[in-house]
């Protein structure tokens, strides 16, 4: 359990805010690249730890995130023309450029010069991986690049995905974190009692602490001949899990691939998770993998691309749960892995209440997660810099493989570590 106090810590994100301050130290992945297609495209809004923002490309193909509010009489930039270098505000034809300095003030005298005294609120903003981040917070405190493995990939070799999901960031982390929940909740062919989440339902778990969050694994034994099914994972704050997938489920070895999530606080009650898979093998991802076709992840198909990324199986229509599925052919008669993670995350509540429940052996990863998290605002409270907000977690992958009854997880370790890794 956790105190209520310390819930409160780790899940409120608003300006001001501890927690909001420590992610304010981190590049945020805010939107897909395809989102501003071409210079002088068409505005988007944009809602992130709890502020309301405006993406734009200006006609040099530069990227600027403006404060939704026009400093002039606060009305929405959203509704603004994007042209010649700027977006000019429509009610009095203010315009501003992507740093936020006003270049025009068509209602004003031209000897005024007031437009150079006037800057709306701008962020940083850097492209990697198909996905455009934006840094919140101080420019003299700005990280290095977001360049996970992941983003460093061609992007015949990627895919990427989002999708809105209406509960706080902190529950839907810790089930990306929760590994054992895989031999129940996804189990989506029970009659097949060959698949490895079937041998084992209740792994043993490993946790390391590292300069960017911690590497954790998951060992499931399988029998004395076939030995070990052992996961690694990372788990990279604020909000990232890298897990490992070049196992099949049965067994067999597939294309080196790793997939994971960012759970990006849109605010208190809300995350958009970002959704990625690649490969760092020679050959590209298929359409399948690329897409992310069967995880409940794939736009189009599950997420509603029109409906600010809202997934089409909601808490409205109870997930699209079949009772009849659930009888026969799957354990939660929901459809897609990432579908069932977010419908029993949003059960728990907006914001879970941590003081009410009763953990175990099998929640070593969240718990160690939470007081990482509260570490993570202690240490900006004094100055410092957190895990993770730095290079650490550059050329990190994670792996999966069958290895002989008993041996460590950590005899993995030298394969998740690339030439780039610190």
């Amino acid at each position: 359990m956790l105190s209520t106090a310390d819930n409160e810590l780790i899940t409120r994100v608003g300006p001001g805010t501890p927690m909001g301050d420590v992610l304010r130290r981190y590049w945020m992945p805010i939107m897909l690249d395809w989102e501003l297609p071409g210079p002088d495209c068409d505005p988007v809004r944009v809602r992130i730890l709890g502020e309301n923002l405006v993406a734009f490309k200006d006609t040099q193909g530069r990227i600027g995130l403006l404060a939704n509010e026009c400093p002039h009489r606060r009305v929405s930039m959203y509704f603004g023309r994007n042209e010649e270098g700027g977006l000019r505000c429509v009610y009095h034809g203010w315009k501003f450029d992507v740093t936020g300095q006003c270049i025009e003030q068509p209602n004003e005298p031209e000897a005024s010069r007031f437009e150079q005294k006037v800057k709306t609120s701008a962020y940083q903003t850097v492209v990697r991986g198909n996905v455009i981040w934006a840094f919140l917070g101080p420019k003299d405190q700005t990280p290095p690049p977001p360049d996970f493995d992941w983003t460093v990939v061609p992007d015949t070799h990627r895919g990427v995905t989002k999708i809105w999901q209406e509960c706080n960031f902190v529950q839907a982390l810790e089930g990306g974190i929760d590994t054992s929940h895989s031999s129940f909740l996804h189990n989506n062919n029970m009659s097949d009692k060959t698949l490895l989440r079937s041998r084992s339902t209740a792994p043993i778990l490993g946790v390391t602490t590292t300069d960017y969050g911690y590497t954790y694994s998951s060992t499931r034994h399988l029998s004395k001949d076939e030995g070990d099914f052992v996961r690694t994972y990372h788990y990279v704050l604020p909000f990232h899990q890298l897990r490992a997938n070049q196992v099949g489920r049965s067994g067999e070895a597939k294309m080196p691939m790793d997939a994971g999530h960012c759970w990006v606080p849109i605010d208190d009650e809300n995350t958009m998770v970002f959704n990625w898979t690649y490969t760092w093998g020679d050959e590209p991802l298929s359409e399948e993998d690329r897409t992310l076709r069967g995880t409940g992840n794939e736009l189009y198909v599950d997420i509603d691309v029109e409906n600010q990324f809202r997934s089409f199986r909601t808490r409205a229509n109870d997930y699209l749960l079949d009772r009849d599925v659930q009888r026969t052919e799957t354990f939660s008669g929901i459809s897609g892995v990432n579908t069932q993670d977010r419908a029993l995350q949003e059960t728990m509540g907006i914001v879970a209440d941590r003081s009410k429940e009763r953990l175990g052996t099998s929640d070593r990863a969240i718990i160690m997660m939470r007081k990482l998290l509260i570490e993570a605002v202690k240490v900006v409270a004094d100055g410092g810099t957190p895990r993770g907000a730095r290079d650490e977690y550059y050329g990190v992958r994670a792996i999966d493989a069958i290895l002989p009854e008993g041996t460590s997880w950590e005899t993995l370790k030298s394969k998740m570590y690339t030439a780039q890794a610190h």
